[in-house]
């Protein structure tokens, strides 16, 4: 379960280019700021938040970007990421389209160049404050140098404690890890009414409880759905839907839950619920497989959505839709913003951490001993080869919890 080479290649880049490129700017701050290194907080008009990949993570941003708009108002707050990642940003709708600034990642000449672009839009804008919410890489701690704002929020290594990305920060944090992701990235807009001088400590309880975007699909977007469904297997009507979604993104493969594991799931459901239809979705590059896991259920019940519809399509499917049963990944936090009960199945990252934040989301995590083994220190790699952690969640544990939540539905249904 290596990852991908293009991701390989990312990390490698990483540490090999941003290391001295992190050392040389760290050199240029303390020559260029030291006399106006900033003396308590200071107000803000316009602030980016930098979270290039994950687009999961960006739902659990949504506390911290409202946060930011109160403090300096919708129209001010900023986000740059990668051109394929915008449209969770777009779909909460939650700043201004044209606030979103995209970087392309297709060829290294387009990725430099948008880069470059990126950064003098920023400068022109005249950003003064940006949240680096990218866990310790080196690309955004040296893009949120580049933009010039003064205050500049992010996480440091202060005793070795993670990858060296240089000293770039004004409002220098530790990374928490036992903090819920949300919670964190909260804590960082804080920050900035902090002094940076006494910081990485600070006076500040995240909340427990944290508002959720809301994804409200229009009526004409609910009728292509269920036109789609239709299409797909025209026996469905109005019968219950549960999506599973069998795997999980190129970036952490140990992710995955056995894919044979969702078949039996699959065939266990329909057999207890006649009334009941399985769909399977999954990215275009999923397709096959998929339809060869519909193929493995044998039933007419199952509806193959993998590569045919679009991600904004998928969330209005998560409306229609009863229960989502999913690895842990970017599904289960847009899922977040729908009225659907989740089901993620958590190996390698803890939930603790990175579980949705949906009070209709369920965690189901095995806990053993070597589980979680990646995280943001060691640029989430492992030295696993083979994920008994999820192998270690079997169909029955999925079983019981999926028919005790659907159960309570019906309950809920029938009486109301």
């Amino acid at each position: 379960m290596d990852l991908p080479a293009s991701i390989l290649t990312l990390q490698r880049t990483d540490r090999w280019v941003g290391v001295p490129l992190c050392a040389i700017l760290t050199l240029l701050r303390r020559i260029f700021e030291c006399a106006r290194r900033p003396r308590g907080p200071h107000q803000v008009r316009r602030i980016l938040f930098v979270k290039f990949a994950e687009q999961g993570s960006t739902v659990l941003a949504y506390p911290a970007i409202r946060r930011a708009i109160e403090m300096v108002g919708r129209e001010n707050v900023y986000f740059v990421v990668f051109e394929d990642n915008r449209f969770i940003l777009d779909a909460m709708d939650v700043i201004p389209e044209g606030n979103v600034i995209t970087i392309a990642t297709h060829s290294l000449f387009g990725f430099t160049l948008s880069t470059l672009r990126a950064v003098l839009r920023l400068r022109k804008i005249g950003i003064d404050a940006v949240i680096d919410m990218e866990f310790l890489t080196r690309f955004s701690a040296m893009l949120t140098f580049a933009t010039g704002a003064k205050t500049r929020v992010g996480f440091h290594t202060f005793f070795g404690d993670g990858p060296y990305r240089g000293d770039l920060m004004t409002h220098r944090l530790l990374y928490n890890p036992h903090l819920h992701t949300s919670q964190m990235f909260e804590a960082m807009v804080e920050a900035l009414t902090h002094d940076p001088a006494v910081l990485p400590t600070f006076d500040f309880t995240p909340s427990a409880s944290q508002p959720l975007p809301k994804f409200r699909p229009s009526l004409s977007e609910v009728a292509e759905i269920d036109a789609l469904l239709r299409r797909e297997n025209p026996r469905i009507g109005s019968a219950p839907l549960i999506l599973l979604n069998p795997n999980a993104s190129d970036l952490l493969p140990l992710r995955r839950w056995p894919p044979l594991r969702y078949v039996q799931l699959a065939r266990r459901l329909l057999e207890h619920y006649p009334e009941l239809f399985i769909g399977l979705t999954g990215a275009p590059s999923e397709a096959v497989p998929n339809d060869q896991l519909a193929d493995a259920v044998g039933s007419d019940r199952v509806i193959r959505l993998a590569g045919k519809t679009t991600l904004r399509q998928v969330l209005v499917l998560y409306t229609r839709s009863s229960m989502l049963v999913t690895n842990d990944s970017g599904p289960a936090h847009f899922a977040s913003m729908t009225p659907i009960c989740i089901v993620t199945l958590f190996g390698p990252e803890t939930p603790a951490l990175f579980s949705a934040r949906s009070p209709n989301a369920t965690a189901l995590w095995a806990g053993i001993a070597c589980s979680p083994c990646v995280n943001a220190y060691n640029n989430r790699q492992s030295v696993c080869r083979n994920n008994l952690c999820m192998q270690a969640i079997t169909v029955d544990d999925v079983f019981k919890e999926v028919t005790r939540i659907y159960d309570s539905l019906k309950t809920t249904t029938s009486g109301s």
